[in-house]
């Protein structure tokens, strides 16, 4: 039975992208990357925590400070051009995973668990500070790892395959259960029906949601990258990074799932919106 859990957000610093990055103007990735000239103001790069029975579960890790003071944090050579095209980020020391949790009134020890909705690398920055967890992954999203071009599409496998890190990888499974409908296939998290992750491809082939449900309020899908606003979802306006027939299909899918539980609550990473979403479930 579904546990009486409970959701919160933390931010480790925030993220300029392109507008084209948010929503889509039907041109290639790599068209609107060499010639946008505009960036968005500054986005959050969302860590959800979820407060389990079992103990502290995290929805991705944020960003890694070492990309902002590192000068080889990116990969060298013209790909270094396009991840600086891509995106500008602002980390402050107390933004990382652990200062932000500590903030919160959380201990990094006490995480158990770390869901990585798919390993781009505002998801992945935490991971060396969390030894002690295990860390799921799906198993389509890990084998994007060995792909040539994996960097391309990127994927710094340098900062994932972490030594001490405990990778588990999960592939989604036919479900009997309703309660995650329109969805087929889930995997349960915690073994009590509380956090089902379910595949949302689109962004990346093997990109994960979790649906978080609790016995009191409304069920929360917190869902990674699939969108940058919560209102464009809602209109099936998808974003400029992803194959574009799998993101519609997938946000009809979390519409359709929002449509049968109202006041469900979509999280995303990026989404300004989210904290205040977040507050009014608490409210």
């Amino acid at each position: 039975m579904p546990q009486n859990v409970s959701v919160s957000v933390l931010s480790t610093g925030s993220v300029r992208i392109r507008p084209e990055h948010v929503e889509s103007n039907g041109t290639h990735l790599y068209w609107w990357l060499l010639t946008s000239r505009r960036w968005t103001a500054p986005r959050p790069i969302n860590v959800y925590v979820i407060e389990h029975e079992s103990g502290l579960v995290l929805f991705d890790t944020g960003q890694d400070r070492a990309s902002v003071t590192d000068p080889g944090y990116f990969p060298r050579g013209p790909l270094r051009f396009f991840f600086r095209r891509l995106a500008r980020f602002d980390i402050g020391v107390g933004d990382t995973l652990t200062a932000q949790l500590a903030s919160a009134g959380f201990d990094i020890a006490d995480v158990t668990t770390a869901v990585i909705s798919h390993l781009h690398q505002d998801h992945i920055g935490g991971l060396r500070e969390l030894s002690g967890a295990r860390i799921v992954v799906s198993d389509a999203e890990w084998k994007t790892l060995s792909s040539p071009l994996a960097v391309a599409d990127g994927l710094l496998a340098r900062h994932i395959r972490l030594p001490g890190l405990r990778w588990q990888t999960v592939t989604p499974a036919p479900t009997s259960d309703a309660r995650v409908a329109p969805f087929t296939d889930a995997v349960d998290l915690m073994g009590d029906g509380s956090l089902m992750l379910v595949p949302t491809p689109g962004h990346t082939p093997g990109s994960l949601s979790l649906i978080v449900r609790s016995v009191d309020g409304p069920p929360v899908i917190l869902v990674g990258d699939l969108t940058y606003d919560v209102g464009l979802l809602a209109r099936l306006r998808v974003p400029g990074v992803g194959s574009k027939r799998r993101l519609r299909a997938t946000s009809a899918l979390v519409n359709n799932f929002v449509a049968r539980n109202p006041g469900a609550i979509v999280l995303a990473a990026h989404d300004p919106a989210a904290a205040g979403l977040l507050a009014g479930v608490s409210a």
